[in-house]
Order: C-alpha cells, then sequence, then structure tokens
C-alpha cells in the first residue's frame, strides 16, 4: 500500500469519534479477556490507520492530544511510585535484582542492534525498550492474580520502580545527543553535559524530597496549609490546578535544562503522596486525573500508535524476531540471576523474572518519543510495539504458571 497516496481526509472532530469509540469498544473487549485495554486500543489504531481502513491518519491535532495522553499516563505511573520504595530497592541484596534485571536486557538489546548494523543512537533505543518493565501493567498483572502483596510480588513492583526511573533518566540523556554528529568526541561533550544536566535535576529533586520529610515531621502541615488554600480559592477544581501548576513546573526546569518533559512529570509525581497532601487529597487527584487519562487521553494515544504503525514497514525478519527473543530471554535471565545472587531461591527468581517481562505503557512512551524524534524508524518503532504487544500479553500467562510452580 502507497501511505504517501493522496486521500480523504475526514474533519478532526469526525476523527476523534471513530478513533475514541473504536479504542473503547476493543480496549473493553480485551479488558474482558483479562488483558491490558491498551492491547485493544493499539489494534483499533491499526485497523482504522493505513495498515489496514487507510480511514484515519495521524494529523498534528492527535498528535497534540497523544501527547496530553503520554503526559497523564506518566503522571499516573509517578503517583504509583513513592520514593522511599526507590530506596528500598537500592538497599542490601535488592540492588544486585535491581542492576541484574536493567542491564542485561539493556546490553542484550544493544548487542541485537550492533549485530544487525542499526545505527547508534536505534541501537540504543533497542536497548533501552528491551531493558524497561512496565509498572503500571505490573501492578495490574500481580492485581489480577492476587499476588501484589505477596514477597515476589512487592520485589517485581521495587525493580520495575529502579527500571522505570532508570530508562527515563537515560532517555533524558540520549535526547541531548541527538543533535551531535555522532563522533566520539561530540558524544563524549554531550554525554557529559546531559549527565551534568541530569545531576542538577536529581539535586533539585533530592532536595524536594528532603524538604518534604522535614515538612512531615512536623505533623500534618503540608496538608492543613493545602486545605486552608483550596478552602480560600473560588474557582473550580483548585486543588486539581494546584497539583498540575506543581508537576508543569518541574516538565517545565526539565525542559529547560534539555530533558524531555516527561521526566520531570514523572519525577514531580513521585513526590507527592497520601501522607503529604493527605489520603483524601491524594485520592481526589489521582481520581481525576485516571479519569481523564484512561476515559479519554490514554484510547487516543494507544490508537495513534497504532495509526504510526507499519507492518509493510518491518522487512527484516531477522532482526523482528531478534529482538522479541532478546526482550524474553535478557528480561527473565535478568530477573532470574539477579533473585538467585540475592539468595532467592531458582523457582523464586524465574518467577521475579517472568513478572518483569512486560514492557507495556512505559516502553511504549518511550519508543513513540524517539520516534517523533527521529531517531529511529518506522521499522524499528513497529518493532518496538510488536514486541510490547506481545510481552504484555504473554507476561499474565506466563506468570500465573510461574507462580503455581514457585508455590
Amino acid at each position: 500500500m502507497n501511505l504517501d497516496a493522496p486521500h480523504f481526509e475526514l474533519p478532526f472532530f469526525t476523527n476523534l469519534l471513530i478513533l475514541l469509540v473504536t479504542a473503547r469498544i476493543f480496549g473493553e473487549i480485551f479488558e474482558r479477556f483479562k488483558q491490558p485495554a491498551m492491547i485493544g486500543e493499539i489494534i483499533a489504531g491499526i485497523i482504522l490507520g493505513p495498515s489496514l481502513l487507510n480511514l484515519i491518519h495521524r494529523t498534528e491535532d492527535i498528535k497534540v492530544i497523544s501527547e496530553l495522553g503520554i503526559f497523564l499516563l506518566v503522571i499516573i505511573a509517578g503517583l504509583e511510585i513513592n520514593i522511599d520504595n526507590i530506596l528500598n530497592s537500592l538497599k542490601g541484596r535488592n540492588i544486585i535484582i535491581s542492576i541484574m534485571a536493567f542491564f542485561i536486557p539493556i546490553f542484550g538489546g544493544i548487542g541485537v542492534g550492533y549485530y544487525f548494523d542499526q545505527d547508534i543512537m536505534t541501537t540504543m533505543f533497542i536497548g533501552l525498550c528491551v531493558a524497561i518493565t512496565a509498572l503500571p501493567v505490573s501492578i495490574r498483572i500481580l492485581m489480577d492474580l492476587g499476588k501484589i502483596k505477596s514477597e515476589v510480588g512487592q520485589k517485581i513492583i521495587s525493580v520495575a520502580i529502579f527500571d522505570d526511573v532508570l530508562a527515563l533518566s537515560i532517555l533524558g540523556v540520549l535526547l541531548n545527543l541527538k543533535d551531535t554528529d555522532m563522533s566520539a568526541g561530540e558524544v563524549t561533550k554531550a554525554g557529559t553535559i546531559s549527565l551534568l544536566k541530569l545531576f542538577i535535576f536529581i539535586s533539585l529533586l533530592s532536595l524536594s524530597y528532603l524538604l518534604i520529610k522535614k515538612l512531615l515531621q512536623k505533623g500534618n502541615y503540608i496538608q492543613e496549609s493545602l486545605d486552608k488554600l483550596v478552602a480560600l480559592l473560588k474557582g473550580k477544581e483548585p486543588l486539581f490546578a494546584l497539583f498540575f501548576a506543581f508537576v508543569l513546573l518541574f516538565s517545565t526546569f526539565t525542559e529547560s535544562l534539555g530533558l524531555h518533559f516527561i521526566v520531570g512529570a514523572f519525577f514531580a509525581a513521585m513526590l507527592i503522596s497520601d501522607t503529604l497532601i493527605g489520603k483524601s487529597n491524594f485520592k481526589a487527584i489521582e481520581t481525576t486525573t485516571s479519569n481523564m487519562a484512561m476515559g479519554f487521553l490514554a484510547p487516543i494515544f494507544f490508537a495513534g500508535i497504532g495509526l504510526e504503525f507499519n507492518i509493510s514497514s518491518i522487512s527484516n525478519i531477522g532482526l523482528l524476531l531478534a529482538v522479541i527473543a532478546v526482550s524474553y530471554l535478557s528480561k527473565i535471565a535478568g530477573g532470574y540471576l539477579g533473585g538467585t545472587l540475592a539468595g532467592l531461591s531458582k523457582r523464586v527468581s524465574l518467577t521475579l523474572g517472568v513478572g518483569l517481562n512486560a514492557r507495556g505503557i512505559m516502553e511504549l512512551v518511550i519508543a513513540n518519543i524517539a520516534y517523533k524524534n527521529g531517531l529511529i524508524s518506522t521499522e524499528i518503532f513497529s518493532i518496538l510495539v510488536i514486541m510490547g504487544v506481545l510481552t504484555t500479553l504473554t507476561t499474565p500467562l506466563l506468570l500465573k504458571k510461574a507462580f503455581g510452580n514457585s508455590q
């Protein structure tokens, strides 16, 4: 199919209506089979887009809505993470699991890119997308299996948190390298500057965290001050507006440093907790953000990925199979080796590795950012989408079996 051929473009709101309704219908179907709705939403986009019906195309307006979807999805992921949990994942032998479960896959992905003669940036993004574990997907799978409170479940979550944080930090560095000529000198210079920027941002984040901890020692000072301010304001949804102003402040700061806005959004959301602003306020923010994201913006984002997906662009079947194989083997092996080195039994370690295998939301967000910035081709983007969908679809089945064997 000639994707560059002229086509009739439907009005924007008609496109939006068809895309949203179709995405929600397919999302609902997958939910009923206990699979993430995002898989159905991506399939809806593939059906409506150039790959099949060629009815809807990813216009600039849809791209803007997709960007907002990314923004809210990353905030939801950040709200699910407590910084104390990250610090716990770095304590004792947990750090061994976290390191092995990230670096074995990233080097595996880089090895695949190198073997198939991909350019440096493409190779790095293959490695990064293979290395990531989608925290929201992992939480959902563990909840469905009733294992979220188990010891293995908690370790899966803490390692997934570590992976997401490290992956987004590396993303910020890679985006700073995109305008260099990729010579050793330029990469070293740009990489050093990027790491310095990241250090500045992490320093700000650490200072904010320490300040919050200090204020929490004074009791409910922040919660009480926030409640007074919200009561004083006469506008609608002042709590939500204040929360987003805080997140946007961090996002603006990261963008001014040359890092991607989602890095700031993710870390800003991590700083907010129910102990900081109160359970009712936290629940209100979480519910409103989730309603906006899951009800409207996220389905458009995932359907938009389907619109960009182009199966005919994949000519290198060997690369596709290698990326899929290394994504399964390296992630499961990383969790297994990390678990055994940390003193866990072989069966529990295998369960841990299997549980870390779902890519889902965060991998698709990173692949989408790389594609939009021209850092990976349509072929690589489509391969990474297939890998993300397959690992997300199969992990619940594999993890259920692994939990059964580890009893």
